[in-house]
């Protein structure tokens, strides 16, 4: 059994993006030195924004469309190798269960699964080469 804490209610609206309270809103910065180090302090939350999202790996990527379409070929070929293996698992998982379910000579369902069994392995034993 997991026991948590119980987080006294905050509104959506006074939340920041990482989901913790906000502070409440302080009052205009009066001197010139705070209004810089709010502006410091922005522009640095900024940076460490822009730092988190690798948007520089992205445009420098985009800057170089040969290496962007190399790398798109390989993702396509390793999903589509993942899907047809994928696949392949599947179906040999079903043919296992449809023959086991075959074997029990099921009234009704037997019948059916046998000659959905017999036309796969006619099939996988053509010769199409």
């Amino acid at each position: 059994m997991i026991r948590r804490k119980n987080k006294p209610h905050v509104s959506p609206e006074r939340t920041t993006e990482s989901g913790e309270p906000a502070q409440p809103p302080e009052a205009m910065p009066q001197t010139t030195e705070e209004q810089i180090s709010d502006l410091y302090r922005l522009t640095l939350k900024w940076t460490q924004q822009l730092e988190r999202s690798r948007i520089a790996e992205y445009t420098e990527l985009l800057n170089r469309p040969w290496r962007l379409i190399w790398l798109n070929i390989l993702s396509g070929t390793a999903r589509g190798v993942g899907i047809a293996v994928g696949f392949t698992f599947f179906a040999a998982t079903i043919i296992y269960v449809l023959q086991l379910l075959g074997a029990l000579n099921l009234p009704i369902i037997g019948d059916y699964i046998a000659d959905i069994v017999r036309i796969v392995q006619r099939q996988l034993e053509l010769n199409t080469y």
